[in-house]
């Protein structure tokens, strides 16, 4: 949850009267969640936000699920999933259940003639690969590598890369994204016990009004279709807004780790919660400290959580023969845990440089057509 933010001129007072320099008003808009009773900002714009020139046939933008039933541990090498110039296009849906969708992206270019906006979901794009500006209503935030883009749904946003070479994990949440409940106060105050702080969240910044008139398509996802929107004015044509409700930036390299005399569990590396999963950080740190203790994790067995683990960099001792953007899936009700040898081998190291982001789900996950095309078939045997 956002803290309180102000970017632009504003009035005074809201819901009152906010002119423009010959005279005309400006067009108020309530942006909010859950009706009129959670998180929202308001935001005035040069022109009404509703003049629409035409709406075009909505094409379906759906994840393909090629198996329902999954019961076995699979992995799946992310870096196998061919890059495409369009940044829509380029969103490729591995593993999907009724509370969130993960997707791999490799855009090659910036989105130039159009704009996007989903409707339904929550996204948080975490950048692997690549950097640029994430442009919105709201202002802008430059982005790189290890930066988790939180957007909110109903978010109008471009994305604007710097180079060719972009990989991106995104994570589509069709409940809100927030910080986890534990870390904050009853106001929503970050707690000092938290593994970061307001000042590491990066809010939009240098806000710009566009005001132009013209033909600005607006690509909208809903119900798993993208609506094209025709508009009459530029989106980004607010002269200022306030409130709770907007796109931040979050630095994984930000993320301070909890650690303890012994083996710490995952709960300890989360980073952000939804409906039914949460989202965790796994990040440089010092080993435990018992003189017995035995960095490499337990085995263990999550029976009622899938396991989603994308590997960004680092050695991970726990496991052989990782890759950068590989993808590890381990269902609820299976064992799982350290490779043969990796045991032993990591008692008496001090540290881990390892960079993972951890996605755990409370229901199955149901595996897409784009994942079994980048699958490691013999995964589940690399036990033996």
């Amino acid at each position: 949850m956002p803290h309180y933010c102000k970017r632009g001129d504003i009035p005074a007072k809201r819901h009152t009267q906010y002119r423009k320099p010959d005279g005309s008003l400006y067009a108020e808009e309530l942006v909010g969640t859950e009706g009129f009773s959670d998180l929202s900002s308001i935001v005035y714009h040069v022109h009404p936000p509703t003049a629409v020139l035409e709406v075009g046939e909505p094409a379906l933008f759906a994840p393909i699920v090629a198996e329902y039933k999954n019961l076995k541990n699979r992995c799946y090498k992310g870096f196998k999933v061919q890059p495409q110039d369009d940044f829509l296009q380029s969103r490729k849906y591995v593993l999907v259940n009724s509370d969130v969708y993960l997707a791999l992206s490799a855009p090659r270019k910036s989105m130039t003639d159009y704009f996007y906006k989903n409707a339904e979901a929550d996204e948080v794009i975490f950048v692997h690969e690549g950097s640029g500006t994430l442009k919105s209503l709201y202002g802008e935030i430059t982005f790189g590598y290890g930066d988790y883009l939180v957007i909110p749904r109903g978010t109008i946003y471009q994305m604007e890369f710097n180079t060719e070479d972009n990989r991106l994990l995104i994570i589509e949440s069709f409940s809100p994204v927030v910080y986890p409940k534990r870390y904050r106060n009853e106001f929503g105050q970050l707690l000092e016990n938290s593994p970061f702080c307001e000042r590491d969240i990066r809010e939009p910044g240098q806000l710009k009004t566009n005001d132009a008139t013209g033909d600005f398509l607006v690509y909208i996802k809903k119900s798993d279709h993208l609506f094209p929107y025709h508009y009459k004015h530029h989106p980004f044509d607010a002269i200022g807004w306030d409130g709770c409700l907007y796109p931040y930036a979050f630095s994984i390299h930000n993320f301070e780790p909890i650690t303890g005399r012994v083996h710490q569990p995952p709960p300890v590396h989360q980073t952000f919660e939804a409906r039914n999963f949460v989202i965790c950080s796994f990040v440089p740190r010092k080993y435990d400290y018992h003189p017995l203790a035995i960095p490499a994790p337990y085995f263990h067995s999550n029976v009622d959580s899938d396991e989603v683990l994308y590997y960004v960099d680092g050695d991970f001792m726990s496991r052989k023969h990782v890759e950068r953007g590989m993808i590890s899936h381990h269902p609820l009700g299976i064992p799982h845990g350290p490779h043969p040898g990796t045991i032993e081998k990591s008692i008496g190291k001090e540290a881990t440089h390892e960079l993972a982001v951890m996605v755990d789900t409370f229901r199955p996950l149901h595996i897409c057509e784009e994942a079994l095309d980048i699958e490691d078939k013999e995964y589940y045997k690399s036990w033996l």
